[in-house]
């Protein structure tokens, strides 16, 4: 009995079986500019799919580039992880679901933008004011007592006292 135990051997010249244009997890996380540990964490929680393995290692085909680039974009626009999610599972041909979570993260965007214009304006009335002590400006305290009656910063600071004009 032969000792390939039923095997046939190929010919060394015989080319191997290898998929199309395959990347590690390495040269793909290089590609996108992320850890591994980052790509296996997509997968775990399903927005890259499982890649196939060879010899155990993960073989991820070109697309998976365009993918991770795609959670990327989507992240810098603002969309959580689970937000992503939803996005990829449903259905691709319909825009509902894409309408109703873009609207919300604009209202969401709109409103740090708010808050974020509330605390540079705050900041520039702080450096200019003409009080040395700002906790002695009537603007500040005013900002006080609408922020203990629960208003926002942005808010707070538009609903009191006249603005100083900037300095420059």
């Amino acid at each position: 009995m032969s000792s390939s135990h039923g095997r046939q051997s190929t010919p060394s010249s015989a080319p191997e079986v290898n998929p199309p244009a395959s990347l590690t997890i390495g040269e793909l996380a290089h590609r996108a500019g992320v850890t591994t540990s980052t790509l296996r964490y997509y997968e775990e929680l399903g927005l890259l799919p499982q890649p196939a393995r060879i010899s155990g290692q993960r073989r991820y085909p070109e697309s998976a580039a365009r993918l991770v680039g795609a959670i990327l974009l989507y992240r810098d626009a603002g969309f959580t992880l689970a937000e992503q999610k939803t996005l990829m599972a449903s259905d691709k041909s319909a825009s509902g679901e894409w309408s109703r979570l873009a609207r919300r993260k604009l209202a969401e965007l709109d409103e740090q933008i708010a808050t974020a214009q509330a605390a540079r304006d705050a900041i520039r009335h702080g450096l200019n004011c003409p009080h040395e002590d700002i906790t002695q400006c009537p603007n500040f305290n005013a900002g006080i007592t609408a922020r203990l009656a629960g208003q926002p910063l942005s808010r707070s600071h538009q609903l009191h006292g006249p603005r100083l004009p900037l300095q420059s």
